[in-house]
């Protein structure tokens, strides 16, 4: 089993930044592919963006190509999403996830970013 925790969330202004954190505990994180969701109110979820396990590679929602970033760090078991140039249309819970092969098999709680004036 594997235990993903998202941190940093919160309310900021358009324009602004936050830079989201995801823990993982348990099993092993180095060799897993690492993902952003998001479910914005009465939307479907939808990804955000992701990570490979050697940090080389990553993927991005085209709405969101430019303004975010994916990072990871093995050592300290922790997957960063960093925000700039927040609208108010990035509002929404954000999940941090693991994937079991090509499947994400593991999901954090979730943390709420809401970006309004």
């Amino acid at each position: 089993q594997m235990q993903l925790a998202e941190s940093g969330g919160g309310l900021v202004q358009p324009g602004g930044s936050l830079r989201l954190s995801c823990a993982a505990s348990g099993r092993t994180f180095s060799s897993n592919t690492m993902g952003w969701f998001r479910r914005a109110p009465g939307k479907e979820r939808e990804f955000v963006a992701q990570i490979k396990w050697s940090g080389s590679s990553t993927v991005y929602l085209g709405s969101v190509k430019g303004r975010f970033t994916i990072s990871r760090d093995n050592a300290k078991n922790t997957v960063y999403l960093q925000m700039n140039g927040l609208k108010p249309e990035d509002t929404a819970v954000y999940y941090c996830a693991a994937a079991q092969g090509t499947v994400y098999h593991y999901w954090g709680q979730g943390t709420q970013v809401t970006v309004s004036s």
